[in-house]
C-alpha cells in the first residue's frame, strides 16, 4: 500500500518536471526563432551613400523648437514641442527610407498652424545664404527656413531603418545615388508645397543673378513653390535679382529663364515683376538700396 503511493507521487513529479522541461524549451525555441535574428538585424542597419542622421538629432530638433517658440518668435504661443517630435519621429522610424510618401508627414503638417502674414513670404533659388542674411534684419519677412518647422529641420540629416526604432546614425539615402524618396528630400518638398500654398498678397522670390540660369523650373521652387501659389489668394510675385557687381552689371531680368517664370506666374493669373538689385549694397555705394 506504501509502495503504491509512492510510485503514484513519483509519477506525478515526473509529469510536472517532463512539463517544465517543455515549457522551457519552447521558450528557448521562441528565442532562437523571433528574437535572436531580431537582434542581430537591429545591429546592421541598410547602409546608404548620404550622410547618415545628424548626431544628438533628438536634442537639436527639440532645443530648436523652445527656442524658436519662446525665444525667437514667442508671440505663436507654446506648441507642444514633444508631441512634435514624437510626430516627426513617427513618420520614418523602423520604415525603409526610400520608401517615405507625402502620407507620411501629413500628421505632422496638421500640428502646424503657424500662418505667415500676407506680403511676407520670401521664396529663393539658388540665394540660400542672401535670402536668410535678408530675413535675419527683415524680422517680418519669412522665408520657409523662418518658420516653426522649417527651423527645427534646417540643414539637419534624418532617416530611420526598418529593423529597428532608433534613427540610423550611420548613413541615409542620397537623393541622387540612392532614392529621391528620402526622408529628408519629401520632407522639404511637402513644407515647401504647404509654404507656396498659404503664401497671399504680394510673394517676393529671391534669385542669384550671377548663376545661369537665374530660374531653374528642376529646382525646388520652379517644380513645387511657383506652380502651387494659389491665384485666389496671391496677386503678384516680385522677383529680386540679386547681383555681384564685381563678376557682372548684366541686367539678369532679360534672362530667357525669366521669361519662362513670367509665363507660369502669368498663366496662372498672377502678376509678375522683376527688379535688379546688388547684393552688396551695404558696402558699396555703386549699388542700389537693397
Amino acid at each position: 500500500m506504501d509502495d503504491c503511493e509512492c510510485s503514484r507521487r513519483l509519477s506525478r513529479r515526473d509529469w510536472l518536471c517532463l512539463g517544465l522541461c517543455l515549457l522551457v524549451l519552447i521558450l528557448l525555441v521562441g528565442a532562437l526563432v523571433f528574437v535572436i535574428p531580431k537582434l542581430l538585424s537591429s545591429s546592421k542597419p541598410l547602409e546608404w551613400n548620404g550622410t547618415g542622421t545628424t548626431p544628438h538629432f533628438d536634442e537639436i530638433f527639440l532645443g530648436r523648437c523652445y527656442i524658436y517658440t519662446q525665444l525667437l518668435r514667442p508671440g505663436l504661443g507654446y506648441p507642444d514641442c514633444v508631441q512634435i517630435m514624437n510626430t516627426f519621429r513617427s513618420a520614418i522610424i523602423s520604415k525603409n527610407p526610400c520608401n517615405i510618401t507625402e502620407e507620411d508627414y501629413r500628421p505632422l503638417m496638421e500640428l502646424d498652424n503657424q500662418t505667415v502674414p500676407c506680403n511676407k513670404s520670401l521664396f529663393w533659388s539658388k540665394s540660400n545664404q542672401l535670402a536668410h542674411q535678408y530675413t535675419q534684419i527683415q524680422r517680418d519677412m519669412f522665408t520657409l527656413e523662418d518658420t516653426l518647422l522649417g527651423y527645427m529641420a534646417n540643414e539637419l540629416s534624418w532617416c530611420g531603418d526598418p529593423n529597428t526604432s532608433e534613427m540610423n546614425k550611420h548613413s541615409c539615402p542620397h537623393w541622387r545615388l540612392n532614392c529621391p524618396n528620402n526622408p529628408v528630400s519629401v520632407f522639404w518638398k511637402v513644407m515647401s508645397q504647404k509654404f507656396a500654398e498659404a503664401a497671399c498678397g504680394m510673394v517676393h522670390v529671391m534669385l542669384n543673378g550671377s548663376h545661369i540660369p537665374p530660374f531653374d523650373k528642376s529646382s525646388t521652387f520652379g517644380s513645387v513653390e511657383v506652380v502651387n501659389l494659389n491665384p485666389k489668394k496671391v496677386h503678384s510675385l516680385q522677383a529680386w535679382m540679386m547681383y555681384d557687381f564685381r563678376i557682372s552689371s548684366s541686367n539678369a531680368c532679360l534672362d530667357s529663364s525669366i521669361n519662362d517664370l513670367k509665363m507660369i506666374v502669368e498663366q496662372n493669373r498672377i502678376a509678375f515683376m522683376c527688379e535688379k538689385k546688388c547684393r552688396l549694397a551695404s558696402l558699396h555705394s555703386e549699388c542700389k538700396n537693397f
